[in-house]
């Protein structure tokens, strides 16, 4: 097949998940073009047959904003034609499957045998429980995925959600986000060895957070359950990533005087080696469609204690891979952890409850999901 893939190209979990779709497609031979505008965060090593198009953008006096969507467009209208692409896959509703409809519909009659490019559109979260509520985006949200040929979601939360909310009519199939679970596996080496020593003493927990830092996220809240975990276990924290709320956090942290416990690493590449070390994952989002993050440390063998919200109970099964409550409710999810970390029974079964978890979601059999998917939607 030859697929275009449009998605944000940032650190965002759409992208992340967009790109990592690309890259296991290419390996497994098919030509996957993505079309964005800047390079994916994620791409940065050479697979022979993925292509990059960059959008470019033109600065006019008359237009005071950019735009981007219809730029978009005229590239996906480029990018099909001379590559003769089989489907469009947008990642985020609005602006992507818009742009795509709207390529599609200039293609109608200028490609060869007729051949009619197909759209398919993935939901990912906050465009359908945040961006799409606005009320200037809200039909055309409802129009861009209702004349997309084909709607996954990444949850069945989000499915729900997107029915309900848009009062949707269209078939929607469910496929969960994925894991290398070769790649994002517990390293020993990191976890007994020097790597570690960096972080910790040997006697203390480590308790992580990785998020954009943004307030949906809720960071303050990580930073009040480690100040009451740390009152009862020796313990540091590590907060990786960065965002609107990082300084707040900061702030937060001199006050509770725990600063010299924290360490805030900013945006990492090399998350598997600093999970390899993590004794718990803390996730106490107030809104989460899926959890890619979570998955990421599961997959390593950490625990997760999380809010309840959204897609994260389909992901993070309590009682067995780590404990849900309800957001806000940072005295609960301290005193889990107090409890999972007084237990090293309990504790080292969820480790390998968590990792098990992971491997449900592995990225070969997930991709399979997509891969079928787009040949109903093209009627193989």
């Amino acid at each position: 097949m030859k697929i275009g893939i449009t998605c944000y190209p940032t650190y965002g979990g759409s992208g992340v998940v967009a790109t990592e779709l690309g890259k296991t497609l290419a390996l497994k031979g098919h030509e996957v073009h993505f079309i964005s505008y800047a390079m994916p965060t994620r791409l940065s090593s050479y697979i022979g047959n993925i292509f990059y198009h960059e959008v470019e953008m033109y600065s006019y006096p008359l237009f005071e904003f950019p735009l981007y969507s219809i730029a978009l467009s005229s590239k996906m209208v480029e990018v099909v034609k001379f590559n003769d692409l089989d489907l469009i896959h947008a990642h985020y509703a609005i602006p992507h499957a818009t742009s795509a409809y709207l390529a599609r519909e200039i293609l109608k009659n200028e490609r060869k045998n007729n051949k009619q490019i197909k759209v398919i559109t993935t939901l990912h979260g906050t465009d359908i429980t945040l961006v799409g509520l606005e009320p200037s985006f809200l039909s055309t949200m409802k129009f861009s995925i209702e004349q997309s040929d084909g709607v996954t979601a990444v949850s069945q939360f989000l499915k729900d959600k997107t029915i309900s909310t848009y009062k949707i009519e269209k078939d929607i199939e469910v496929i969960p986000n994925f894991i290398d679970t070769d790649k994002y596996k517990r390293n020993p080496e990191k976890t007994t060895g020097c790597f570690r020593k960096n972080f910790a003493e040997a006697k203390e927990k480590v308790l992580i957070h990785v998020s954009n830092f943004r307030p949906v996220k809720r960071v303050p809240d990580v930073i009040k359950i480690f100040a009451l975990v740390r009152e009862k276990i020796p313990s540091r924290l590590i907060l990786v990533g960065d965002g609107p709320e990082r300084s707040e956090c900061e702030r937060l942290c001199r006050e509770l005087g725990i600063m010299e416990h924290v360490k805030f690493m900013g945006k990492q590449d090399s998350l598997p080696e600093i999970l390899s070390i993590a004794d718990l994952f803390l996730m106490p989002s107030q809104q989460e469609s899926f959890g890619l993050s979570a998955l990421e440390a599961m997959s390593c063998g950490v625990p997760v204690i999380s809010s309840s919200v959204g897609g994260l109970p389909e992901l993070n099964l309590h009682g067995e891979t780590g404990y849900i409550a309800e957001f806000g409710d940072v005295e609960r999810m301290a005193r889990y952890a107090v409890e999972l970390f007084s237990e090293e029974k309990k504790y080292k079964l969820f480790q390998k409850n968590a990792r098990e978890r992971a491997e449900f979601f592995n990225e070969d059999k997930i991709i399979g999901y997509y891969e079928e998917f787009y040949d109903k939607i093209l009627g193989k």
